[in-house]
This record gives C-alpha cells, structure tokens and sequence, in this order.
C-alpha cells in the first residue's frame, strides 16, 4: 500500500472567486449571529452595541453616543459588515487555493481558524489605532467568535468551489 502525502508547498493555482465571496458572506452572517447572541443573552449587554461600532467606521464616532435600535446604524452596519466578510471570505481563498490549503476538510478547517485568530489580532489590535473603540470588544468569546468566522468561511469555500478547468 502507497502511502500519498498532499503537498503544501504554493503553486499557481487560482481561487474560485463566486465560491470566496459567497463563503465570507455566509461565514459573516455566523459571526453577526454569534456577536449578537453573545451581547444580547451571555453578557446581558446592549445587542445594538455591535451595530453601532460597526456602522462608526463608516458613518462616524457620534453614532457610538447613541443608544438602542437604529435603523441607520444597523443597515450601514450590515453593509460593512458583509462587504468586510466578503472581502476576507476571498482573502482567504485567496490563501488557501495556491497552498492546496483545501486538500481536506480538516485542513480548511484548520486554515479558517488560523486565519480567524489572524483577523482578529489585526481588528482588534492593528486597527485600534484607526478605530479606537474596538478595544471595549477584545475578549475571548469575540476572538472565539472570529475563529468560527475563519472555520465557517473556509468549510463553506470548500463545498462551494469548483474544481479548475485544465488550461
């Protein structure tokens, strides 16, 4: 019995982009729902909390002195949002696909959360220095909730893709 080893090593190989993009779309409605589940019924805290630092970095920081439901808010919030996810939905495929990164289930799997734990560091500490109020989100539960982000995004790419056409 041979015994065949999946190569990691980068090669040109392009990502399947509607199967990226679909995937960072699906895996930011994952972390949308664990955010506001946690705020909402685990901390006991405002569930418009979330909405509102999202929807600060587009609109500005006097949306964060506003309290309760918003329609704004929550609309500029769901378009940063899913515009976010989208772009590092296909940020990772972008990854994954030259590395041979969704050769398993197991190894996407484990790329995402790799990849989750990454975005959160540079959300929550990189960019702190753009947008201060994410530091009041740097928790376990939010880094945790990344790493599903990064898990869910690349199980997601990996049913969705389709395999490349020879050249």
């Amino acid at each position: 019995m041979e015994l065949h080893l999946q190569s990691h090593h980068w090669q040109a190989r392009v990502p399947d982009w509607a199967a990226a993009a679909v995937a960072g779309f699906g895996a930011g409605g994952v972390l949308m729902l664990l955010e506001l589940a946690w705020s909402a019924f685990i901390a006991g805290g405002d569930p418009w909390l979330t909405s509102r630092l999202i929807a600060a970095m587009a609109m500005s920081g006097e949306v964060l002195q506003t309290s309760g439901y918003s329609l704004t808010v929550l609309v500029v919030a769901l378009l940063v949002h899913y515009a976010l996810g989208v772009v590092f939905g296909v940020l990772l495929a972008a990854i994954m696909a030259p590395f041979n990164l969704d050769s398993s289930s197991a190894m996407a799997l484990t790329a995402g959360a790799l990849f989750g734990l990454l975005l959160y560091v540079l959300n929550f500490y990189g960019m702190t220095g753009v947008y201060v109020w994410f530091v009041e989100l740097r928790s376990w539960p939010t880094a945790i909730a990344h790493v599903i982000f990064g898990m869910a995004a690349a199980f997601i790419y990996l049913k969705l893709e389709r395999p490349a056409r020879p050249r």
